[in-house]
């Protein structure tokens, strides 16, 4: 799993930076790619990009504000263009059906493709057999969820040297072990998953926020993540500036990875006040030294926290 910023700038674009969208390509076996939020141009950063409109599964918004929508017209209408056929699964709060249907209708948009909009709450927002996705209400100006993406724990490690031992060989059994299954043979000895498969693996978990204050919400959903993706859209010093606009500083959101245990964090959605992103990695570091300032069409993979086990 890796995360691609498409846009990582906060309220309007800059010659540096676009505006909120973050892409997370899936697991090989998906072999497919969700979006969250997609701010205006975020189309055309996906043409700088690795990424195929046609293996977009699904877009998560988490709120309203046109940095985090304004593109999403434009993405659904050329996505028809560039061999999209399968449905999308668009997720967000309340609204969104309206801006979306109301958008294409008014600009006679076709889509040859089936759209499932979810207007969602807090809590499960869709599960299959490979990973869930929560959502939590934020603290914003207009309402504003996080997501927090779980994959679900795989099948452990099956001890090849042993089975080799104890006169097993690779065939049909070890797919039968690895599913948990314990497995009688011809002569009546059974073999037993629990002694040749380790403990399952833990899924990777993924949290990505919206426009917020430090709040309840944002810790809850960041609790023992691998990667937390937090909005910095102000330095340290300006708190009260934040607190006015709804928004947090590097300094919290170094503060809310830390109290929530993550394995890293990554800081987005900067002002554009700021052109250097270097100073407001480093003041975050200060609290949480494993921090990034993503940038701009910068692919990042996802990786496990040291620490599993608690």
């Amino acid at each position: 799993m890796e995360l691609y910023f498409l846009g990582t700038g906060a309220g309007m674009p800059t010659t540096e930076r676009n505006v909120t969208s973050i892409a997370l390509r899936m697991f090989d076996e998906r072999g497919t790619f969700w979006l969250f939020d997609a701010g205006e141009a975020t189309q055309h950063q996906i043409l700088k990009s690795p990424l195929k409109p046609s293996k977009l599964e699904k877009i998560f918004v988490t709120h309203l504000h046109g940095d985090h929508i304004f593109g999403l017209p434009g993405l659904l209408s050329s996505r028809s263009h560039q061999g999209g056929t399968e449905t999308l699964e668009i997720y967000g709060p309340a609204g969104l059906r309206q801006y979306i249907e109301t958008s294409l209708q008014l600009s006679q948009s076709h889509l040859n493709y089936d759209i499932n909009i979810t207007e969602i709450d807090e809590g499960i927002v869709f599960e299959d057999g490979q990973c869930k996705v929560e959502a939590s209400r934020l603290d914003h100006r207009i309402e504003s969820f996080g997501y927090r993406v779980v994959e679900k724990d795989r099948p452990g490690r099956i001890d090849v040297e042993a089975l080799t031992k104890a006169g097993i060989p690779p065939g049909p059994i070890y797919g039968k072990l690895k599913q948990g299954e314990d497995v009688v043979l011809e002569d009546g000895s059974v073999i037993y998953a629990k002694q040749y498969i380790s403990e399952p693996i833990p899924g990777t978990i993924i949290t990505i926020l919206g426009d917020t204050r430090p709040c309840e919400g944002s810790r809850y959903l960041a609790q023992r993540a691998d990667v937390l993706v937090h909005e910095a859209t102000f330095m340290e010093g300006l708190e009260s500036l934040a607190e006015t606009f709804y928004h947090s500083t590097t300094r919290q959101a170094a503060e809310t990875a830390r109290d929530a245990g993550v394995g890293q964090l990554i800081l987005t959605h900067f002002s554009a006040r700021y052109s250097d992103v270097e100073p407001l990695m480093e003041e975050a570091k200060l609290i949480f030294p494993d921090t990034l300032a993503a940038k701009q069409l910068e692919l990042i993979p996802v990786r496990k926290r040291r620490d599993t086990t608690t």
